[in-house]
């Protein structure tokens, strides 16, 4: 482990924040006992409440950046906004959330675990607000490459990286659909480049909220048969209904693939293309050379290790159907710029 890390930057994505709970985050990463870093605010929308908060709880000190143009992106571009912002010099960088709290030793604990992986991410206590009442603490765990595409465990705002993994991240992976994470695309690079670790400390409080990441399996329910399959359906048809043209059952086949066989399919071939010597596994396993049987044994071993339920099998075997039908394997690795 490293005494000197080099300076870092925290990359912290905001839109609308509570005031108080921005206000007690930007607290927290004052009081951090490493202290040789940037802020760079990135703003969904309109900044005027994010400048003033910061003006309140940060003063004059000089580490805190807001950049924005009033544009609303959505918080994965506005992420790789962030990122794109960061000093090309910069050692390590930290992703943060609005209304967490971090606890002072934070960064002092994650930073040095760079000398060996080049992501790592620790564990938070899951609480309520208002009342701050601990529901119980997140359960992280490092699966390894192929697992981390399948099932991502890795939460950005728990994340450290190094500078040259952000940098190599960027831009990022294009899909119109809400399955697209920014997490998960810098867990699965790190992976294939460097490695990943996942630490037992818990390093922050993780405020709880009551909407749901459709695709998350750390979301899902233990719900298996036809209530599985229908509830796949409703959400297909709600997600075709924001991010495709038309709500036509062709439109509703292409979102239900695009959300998960094609969502991996298309970070396996940006890093193809971006990361010839990286992990081949990963894109062998994701990527268009994919094979229905091999990925039934995964998602069979996934589902009997209980790194995934029932309903994400169901699911996911649906989606490669849907592949089957509108010809997925032939999407180009590029798509237009998403309106999430």
């Amino acid at each position: 482990m490293v005494s000197n890390p080099g300076r870092g930057t925290i990359v912290l994505a905001a839109y609308e924040p509570n005031p108080e709970l921005f206000a007690r985050q930007i607290s927290s990463l004052r009081a951090q006992t490493v202290k040789d870093w940037e802020c760079v605010i990135s703003v969904d929308g309109d900044d005027s409440s994010v400048r003033r908060v910061v003006a309140e709880a940060a003063g004059d000190d000089p580490r805190f950046r807001v950049i924005a143009d009033g544009t609303r992106l959505g918080f994965y571009l506005n992420f790789e906004r962030g990122l794109a912002a960061v000093d090309p010099a910069t050692s390590w960088v930290a992703l943060c959330d609005q209304d967490d709290h971090w606890y002072p030793d934070k960064l002092e604990k994650l930073v040095p675990h760079l000398d060996d992986v080049a992501l790592v991410s620790g564990q938070a206590r899951l609480v309520t607000h208002p009342g701050e009442v601990t529901t119980g603490f997140t359960e992280r765990r490092d699966l390894g490459g192929i697992m981390t595409a399948l099932n991502n465990q890795f939460t950005g705002s728990l994340c450290v990286l190094r500078g040259d993994l952000a940098r190599r991240s960027l831009p990022f992976p294009r899909m119109s659909t809400r399955a697209a994470a920014h997490d998960h695309w810098l867990a699965v690079l790190a992976a294939a480049q460097g490695g990943t670790r996942i630490i037992d400390d818990v390093v922050q409080d993780y405020v709880q909220h009551d909407s749901n990441v459709f695709g998350d399996p750390s979301r899902l329910g233990a719900t298996g048969g036809l209530r599985a399959i229908t509830g796949a359906i409703e959400n297909a048809k709600a997600f075709t209904r924001r991010y495709e043209p038309t709500g036509s059952l062709l439109s509703m086949m292409r979102m239900y693939f695009k959300v998960y066989v094609g969502w991996r399919q298309l970070m396996a071939m940006t890093l193809a293309s971006r990361v010839p010597d990286a992990d081949a596994r990963i894109v062998s396993a994701f990527g268009t050379e994919r094979r229905f049987w091999s990925t039934w044994r995964l998602l069979r071993d996934a589902r009997r290790a209980g790194y995934v339920p029932t309903r994400f099998v169901i699911e996911y075997l649906g989606s490669w159907m849907m592949g089957v039908v509108i010809g997925g394997r032939r999407w180009p690795v590029t798509q237009p710029p998403s309106t999430r």
